[in-house]
């Protein structure tokens, strides 16, 4: 089981500690940055969004033509842009203002430092539901539809990030003596869970074929939302048992962290969703 740094390794756990420095394995350093052109640098975070996006988009026209909701590819287009930004925005403003402390308050200018990670899910999620408000009014499609067809291709972008992350050698797990952990730059001398491939697998590729699964057939406004909310929470609530705490946080109390505690909100507000979809409840009316 995973254990805390906070407490040095005494003479009997030394043991465990030699185990966990030969079961290690190493870790793949990979240049954050792909190629740079003079003073514009091209990295592996950018593309992880990029790719997202695309993903996302591509997944919004199939479910668009399969629903039959009646937006043209133009329109398509203007949610994914939409998206980008409200996911952008959001996700950079809500990790400023959730975990990164002072830094940001002393320094401005590294909100736009993206490259070197810091952006927060739930502050993401909250941006794009707002950008999804301004596109349903925008376009005239209900709120929770257009939302419903978001959340479909939304853990391609989960996926993309946590491997950036990876690439990053941010957002490590915590030590661990399992054959397949990993000594981090910069994370000290113990192996530790790769976490972020953990979050990749949970929170990008099993979700996002659960919920194109789901997508196949038209369902009640807001299921698939809920869906998408209630099963995030309960992946990234059981990736934080293995992911080491932000070092500027810590434990909130006893083992709990800040994303699980984000993370209730979200599994209530997904359940509810499919409740209510499933309990017949009237689609929002037309804006």
């Amino acid at each position: 089981m995973p254990y805390s740094t906070r407490i040095p390794p005494s003479k009997s756990g030394s043991n465990v500690w030699r185990r966990c420095r030969l079961a290690a394995l190493t870790y793949p350093r990979i240049d954050p940055e792909i190629f740079a052109i003079g003073p514009i640098s091209f990295r592996w975070y950018g593309l992880a969004y990029v790719l997202g996006v695309l993903v996302a988009w591509y997944l919004l026209v199939r479910v668009n033509r399969r629903w039959r909701i009646g937006l043209s590819r133009e329109n398509t287009i203007d949610v994914a842009l939409a998206a980008a930004i409200g996911i952008f925005l959001g996700a950079r403003l809500g990790y400023a203002a959730v975990y990164g402390g002072d830094v940001y308050l002393r320094d401005p200018l590294k909100l736009i430092a993206i490259w070197d990670g810091g952006m927060s899910f739930h502050g993401g999620l909250v941006g794009i539901l707002l950008a999804a408000a301004v596109m349903s009014r925008y376009l005239k499609v209900p709120f929770l539809r257009l939302c419903d067809a978001g959340a479909v291709g939304a853990p391609a972008g989960l996926l993309f990030g946590r491997l950036a992350n990876f690439v990053n050698g941010e957002l490590w797990g915590r030590p661990s003596d399992v054959p397949w952990a990993m000594v981090f730059p910069g994370a000290g001398a113990l192996p530790r869970h790769p976490s972020q491939l953990y979050e990749a697998a949970l929170e990008g590729a099993v979700l996002l074929a659960v919920m194109v699964w789901l997508a196949r057939k038209t369902r009640p406004s807001g299921e698939m939302l809920g869906w998408f909310l209630a099963l995030y929470s309960i992946f990234r609530v059981v990736a934080e048992f293995f992911r080491e705490p932000d070092e500027q946080l810590g434990f909130l109390f006893g083992p709990v962290t800040m994303g699980q505690l984000l993370s209730v909100p979200m599994l209530l507000l997904g359940a509810w969703l499919i409740w209510r979809a499933r309990t017949g409840a009237k689609d929002e009316p037309e804006p």
